[in-house]
Parts: structure tokens; sequence; C-alpha cells
């Protein structure tokens, strides 16, 4: 099945790859993305296509490397990088900058359209090397929301110049990921295994629930939200292992589950099959995690006349693969982990999953990408 994957060499590190959001109402697969790299003397945000459909193969397969269209330099490691719509990028530095690149597509260039200086810091603002690594950032249009090193986290929107809001001893350790959890709620993880809810309604500055890895507190990094049932939540930590978590009950998680023998970098749910969760880690492995109860009851991905794709909306999804999650304990509902990557070399730092489309990035100066995972 790897004859799928299409690797391209960059010449440097890749922290971060996200697919550009597609309009509503497309019905192609996603055919661009950005990545960001981090540990390099100059690093970049680029923007890729992902190649000359008039290549495809007999089968209507796709050939052909992702061509870079255009790139930009960017000041301090590339901790994080979200899209905000379909031309504007939010990324988050090592320095604490928070900057916002707009793509445009007539002339294929990036500019900075608008940069918050150091939006994370330690001490103050003003020291010149105050700066705190801006860790997480996560976007709904107009909204932006920041969490760093600092412990601090921060509401921008992308057409002020000041922060909305901003939390600043959110958390006494430092914070690695957010997520929105609806639109006034976001949730944080940290680097003592907690997971916290934020409403951004409430002018205190305590959180409205925390929950808790019990035991060692293993440092959590990384966080996504289930796109239908908003109360399933899945975590990677330090220690590789994926968390499962209903935060209507209790305040441990639901389910761990043995995965990576490194740190756990990123975990996605499919963003419209999330029967599919896809992790990735320094260990150089990335995984497919299907709980899809019965292979025969699929949903279809097909590429319909090999061109568009079937994507769900949320009455077809069927209600026992969304409590596969949250069995006490999902292997036995019959999960199915696949390695996508057979030869494992360095850390693999990033995944998107967009449709039938994945990409990743790794520190062996590479992107991958699979235009049909569910071939």
């Amino acid at each position: 099945a790897m004859e799928e994957v299409c690797a391209k060499f960059v010449s440097q590190k890749i922290s971060k790859t996200r697919w550009r959001p597609l309009p509503a109402a497309a019905l192609h697969p996603p055919d661009v993305f950005a990545t960001g790299s981090w540990d390099n003397e100059d690093n970049r945000i680029s923007i890729w296509s992902v190649g000359d459909l008039g290549n495809a193969g007999v089968n209507g397969e796709y050939q052909g490397e992702p061509q870079l269209l255009c790139d930009i330099r960017h000041n301090g490691d590339v901790m994080d990088m979200q899209f905000l719509d379909q031309e504007r990028i939010v990324v988050a530095s090592s320095t604490g900058t928070v900057t916002v690149f707009r793509h445009h597509q007539n002339n294929q260039t990036l500019s900075a359209n608008h940069r918050w200086e150091k939006a994370h810091y330690h001490v103050d603002q003003d020291t010149s090397c105050g700066g705190a690594a801006c860790t997480g950032v996560v976007c709904n249009n107009p909204e932006i929301v920041t969490v760093g090193e600092d412990g601090r986290i921060n509401l921008f929107r992308a057409d002020q110049k000041d922060a909305v809001r901003t939390i600043d001893n959110a958390d006494s350790s430092t914070l690695h990921a957010v997520t929105f959890l609806r639109t006034t709620e976001i949730l944080t993880v940290n680097s003592i295994g907690q997971l916290k809810i934020w409403d951004l309604r409430q002018q205190r500055n305590e959180p409205s629930q925390i929950f808790s890895l019990t035991g060692d507190r293993v440092p959590l990094h990384c966080v996504d939200r289930h796109p239908n049932q908003q109360h399933i939540v899945a975590t990677g930590g330090q220690d590789g292992m994926l968390s499962i978590w209903d935060i209507r009950q209790g305040t441990i998680p639901v389910s761990l589950l043995n995965a990576h023998e490194a740190e756990m970098w990123e975990v996605h749910f499919h963003p419209s099959n999330p029967d599919h969760l896809f992790t990735c880690s320094e260990d150089g492995s990335l995984w497919h995690w299907d709980t899809s109860t019965d292979v025969s009851e699929k949903p279809s991905f097909l590429h319909q006349g090999g061109r568009s794709t079937a994507y769900f909306s949320h009455n077809t999804i069927n209600q026992s693969v969304i409590s596969a999650w949250l069995s006490n304990d999902p292997t036995k509902d019959r999960m199915e982990i696949t390695n996508l990557i057979p030869n494992q070399t360095l850390s693999v730092n990033s995944l998107d999953i967009l449709g039938p489309c994945l990409v990743y990035g790794t520190d062996a100066e590479a992107i991958y990408v699979n235009r049909q995972l569910f071939a």
C-alpha cells in the first residue's frame, strides 16, 4: 500500500503540516497544504500543491511529488500552525510571537498580515530575552486562542491589534496544546498531565473543570475533540499513551491505550469520519486507529468517478461507532491499529487529515502525502 505515499525531501526539519481547508461546497479532495519548520538556521512557512493531477496514472491514482508554491522566512521554530480561513494561517513561534500570514493565491506569495509580538513571555514583555514559546494555537474565525510555556492563555481576534482577553496565570506549568470544545469553551493540556476546561464567557481566571491523569503526572502534548460528540476528547502524552476522556463524567480518562514508544506529538480524529483516529510520535511511527465495528458497514470514502469524495453528514455516522471510543476496553470492540510508516526513521512531528488525504512531516527533512488513505 506504500506506493500511494509520495515523499518530498525539503532540506529542513518539518514541525507542522496542515491541509488548507476546503470551501464548503467543494467536491474535490484537498489539494494545497502548508508546512512549518523548526531547528533550522532559517525556518520557513511553505505552501505546497499536491501536484499536477494531469499526471494521474491509468487508474486515476496520483503521481508526482508536491510542488512548492511559495514560502516565507519565519523567526523562531514553528511550534504550531492553523489555517484561519482559505487564505490566512496563524503561526505560533518559539519566540512567543504569533503571526498571521496571508497566502495570495493570485500571484502565489506569502506575506505577514498581522503580528502579536511576544504574545507569550517570561517575567515581562519588555526584556529582550523574555519571550516564552507559544506552544499551541487554535482558530475559530475570527477568534484565535494561543497557549504557551508561560502558562498564559490569549484570546485574539484576527482584525484587532490587542488581545481581547488574556488569562495571565492560567497554569503554573507549561500549556502544551489547546482546542475549542464549543464556541465559548476551550480545553488545554499541560505538562503535569492535566486537562482543563475554560469558559471564555466567565470573567474569572480559573478553569471550570480540571481532569487529571492519575499516578505519574505525565506531560500531555496534544489534544483533539471528537468532531460530532463534543464530550469525547483524545490526548497524547510524553509516554506515548493515547487517553480517551468523556468530559461529562469523572475526572480521569475513560480509557488509556498503549500506543507509541516515545512522545506522542499529535492526535487527530478524522474530521468527517471520527471512528478513525491518527497519532504520530517521536518514535518515527504514525498510527491509524480504526474503531468501525463492522468492516462491511463502513461508510465509503470512495472517489465517485475517481474524482470527488463522499463527505458525511452527521446522521450517517453509526451511533455504535461513536460509543466505541467510550467503551472501557475499546479493543474488545474490534479496534484495528495500523502503523502507516513501516520503516521507522526519525520523529514524525505532525500530521493532518482531510477527506481521503493524509499529510505528515518528519525530522528526516521530508514531507509525505497519501491521497488514498482508505483505498
